[in-house]
């Protein structure tokens, strides 16, 4: 090869290098030409709003009170006169067991009560010994208290008014008192649904503010439109290592018994009037692939970034739970999609 052609190569290599820098600007010059581009954009001064403060919480219908009825020893049901579905009357008798036993101990109950009676005859007379009188008293008190158990535990009745909504045996089955294929070691199961209630499980923070008495506004998916109006009854004092939350019950006004136990709800807790910083949901911004959130202020003409955590929504508006955003900070309203950190700005309001 002819050695003069190599320094002609080399030389219109560099030529084309040069005009290739030339021609095209470095990255960094191209945002910084697009940082000192000024963007028009709209901003609103920040400032605090009184809010009605409430916390809403999930949880199950349950029964106001609940008892799966059995007698207190295995034995054979001779009849049982409700039906699941059946409403009952506090004190309404419910199932009889067998009374084989509790007849015969009445029995002897009366022939003791009978010696008893001769006995104080002669023992005023002076005819029969203190002792013998007083271990016919004693047998006569042990059996009286067995057949008064017997008694009560044979015939069983409502202790409060509700509906009957489990039946696991029939007439002439051995209640043995273990959990039968119903998995209930009990004759049949009464819940009382007027009221009924629901325990939630509501964050520790708000342990101090939780009392007795306070209204709670309850909603069931089933019914969209419908509120029922409730009451804190009882406030449970400890707190769930676990989850950091304590349980509230919550007892519901249930007249028209529309609500059962086992429906899914909502329960809503006013927690009063404070003042808070709200923003408009528009100017929020999420980044992308991430859950974090932020908004834009204006400081001297440049939009910077602050990352802040959202509380409670109202209608258009969020609630900033944290994050560096204070009263008189000039929010980004309107073009705010289009910021980066340390973009010049043209405000109006």
């Amino acid at each position: 090869m002819n050695r003069n052609i190599i320094p002609i190569i080399l030389a219109g290599a560099m030529i084309m290098a040069s005009c290739n820098r030339q021609g095209q600007p470095a990255a960094g010059q191209a945002e910084a030409d697009s940082l000192a581009a000024a963007i028009p954009v709209r901003v609103m001064p920040v400032a605090k709003t009184t809010i009605t403060r409430t916390i809403d919480y999930t949880g199950t219908i349950q029964a106001y009170e609940e008892v799966n009825l059995a007698p207190s020893t295995p034995g054979r049901v001779d009849r049982i006169y409700v039906e699941v579905g059946d409403r009952v009357q506090k004190g309404q008798q419910l199932f009889l067991m067998d009374r084989t036993q509790y007849y015969a101990n009445k029995i002897q109950l009366a022939n003791l009560e009978k010696d008893l009676a001769r006995l104080d005859t002669l023992l005023k007379v002076g005819s029969v010994k203190e002792q013998t009188y007083d271990q016919t008293r004693a047998q006569y008190e042990v059996m009286k208290a067995n057949v008064d158990f017997m008694e009560e535990n044979t015939l069983l009745e409502a202790p409060f008014s509700g509906l009957i909504t489990g039946k696991y045996l029939e007439d002439g089955e051995l209640y043995s008192g273990a959990p039968g294929m119903s998995g209930k070691s009990a004759v049949v199961t009464l819940m009382q649904i007027n009221p009924v209630k629901i325990v939630v499980s509501i964050s520790e923070k708000y342990f101090p503010l939780i009392r007795n008495g306070m209204k709670v506004r309850v909603m069931a998916d089933v019914y969209p439109d419908k509120n029922f109006e409730g009451t804190i009854f009882r406030v449970h004092p400890t707190i769930d290592a676990m989850s950091r939350s304590f349980r509230a019950e919550v007892r519901i006004s249930n007249g028209s018994e529309l609500l059962r136990p086992g429906m899914f709800a909502r329960a809503f807790i006013d927690m009063g009037r404070e003042e808070a910083i709200m923003v408009p949901a528009n100017a929020v911004l999420m980044q992308e692939g991430t859950n974090e959130r932020f908004i834009f202020v204006v400081e001297n003409g440049v939009a910077v970034r602050r990352p802040i955590i959202l509380g409670q929504r109202f209608d258009d508006n969020f609630e900033i739970a944290d994050g560096d955003l204070k009263e008189g900070d000039l929010l980004v309203i309107d073009g705010q999609a289009r910021l980066n950190n340390g973009q010049k700005v043209e405000v109006s309001r």
